[in-house]
């Protein structure tokens, strides 16, 4: 079927994340923008390319969406405003445009980290231990150290260093002021250090998980081991250099089914549609924590997400048509 697909997708423009060093995360939506435009075309739909810029109401309208049988959704909010992502989702959905990935719930209940969590714990899923902190309430900490401080609600690891990992009152006092002052609320979370793993869901009623990924560290001693900014945009840096990923992951069978059980469970918990990818880490107990649900991962032909779909005998054009089909499959009665 040749179906008319606007690829929309947040225009990179100046924000706060160009005053820390982060821009180059926002500009990468670029990258799969590009991809899934060559795929597209490949498959043979009629692609056209929207950049958003704000305000979101003027931007949708000018774009003409309900002209189109399809939006490929690559928003990932605008630049430095990160609560804007379930937005363009909810316009979407209430104009009955069909659409790909995540429905606006989704979105929106994932970019809240204490919030998802919650939803987590409430289904009987085990997540890391956790409180929302700022500057004055810091002297409320109960959870111990080690933990890890981080923005409650950024993605792409924005706001995540290696000072993120604290062993002292001082050090968390700091990186609380820090992260409220660049980023918002702080979520202060028990530090797991167990092995890291991800595994990317894709599916409406009857989801599949693709083949798992590990996170693999080989940091200088005294380097916390934690998916860093650097570790995913800054080449040369020593968490860039010191974070391999290994898929399919090295893991027995019963390991496999557990970590992908646990990834269903989540995804339908969490209300994702299409493609999402569920991380997680193991404690000293064997246990597997989830700590976060990306709804909508990035889909650059590099990204992990890509490559579990390699890992499973899928082209990058065949994954992005796995995407488009998914969208559509919602749409029918």
């Amino acid at each position: 079927m040749r179906a008319r697909i606007a690829i929309v997708y947040n225009q990179p423009l100046p924000s706060r994340y160009d005053l820390s060093g982060e821009e180059q995360a926002a500009k990468g939506v670029l990258d799969a923008v590009a991809a899934a435009r060559a795929s597209l075309r490949e498959l043979g739909h009629e692609v056209t390319c929207l950049p958003l810029v704000p305000p979101l109401e003027r931007a949708v309208d000018e774009a003409s969406l309900k002209d189109f049988d399809l939006v490929f959704n690559l928003f990932e909010g605008f630049c430095g405003q990160p609560e804007t992502e379930p937005l363009l989702a909810e316009y979407l959905e209430s104009a009955g445009i069909p659409f790909t990935g995540c429905p606006s719930a989704a979105l929106a209940l994932c970019l809240d980290k204490a919030v998802a969590k919650e939803r987590f714990r409430s289904g009987g899923i085990s997540t890391p231990d956790f409180q929302l902190l700022r500057p004055e309430t810091a002297h409320l900490f109960h959870i111990g150290c080690p933990c890890i401080v981080k923005p409650r609600g950024e993605d792409a690891s924005h706001g995540i260093t290696e000072n993120s990992v604290v062993r002292d009152s001082g050090s968390l006092e700091s990186q609380i002021r820090h992260i409220c002052d660049t980023c918002g609320d702080a979520l202060v979370e028990e530090y797991i250090d167990g092995r890291e793993f991800n595994a990317t869901v894709t599916g409406n009623s009857r989801p599949a998980v693709l083949p798992v990924s590990e996170i693999v560290y080989s940091l200088p001693p005294g380097m916390p081991e934690v998916l860093t900014f650097d570790s995913k945009w800054t080449p040369g840096s020593a968490y860039f250099q010191g974070t391999r990923v290994i898929c399919p992951a090295w893991v027995t069978v019963g390991e496999e089914d557990t970590i992908k059980n646990l990834a269903l469970t989540t995804f339908a918990l969490a209300g994702c549609r299409g493609y999402a990818r569920v991380d997680m880490r193991m404690d000293r107990e064997g246990r597997l924590n989830v700590i976060e649900v990306n709804p909508n991962p990035d889909i650059s032909p590099d990204a992990g997400t890509v490559r579990q779909a390699s890992a499973a005998g899928m082209t990058y054009t065949e994954f992005i048509g796995e995407i488009v089909r998914l969208a559509l499959e919602r749409r029918d009665p």
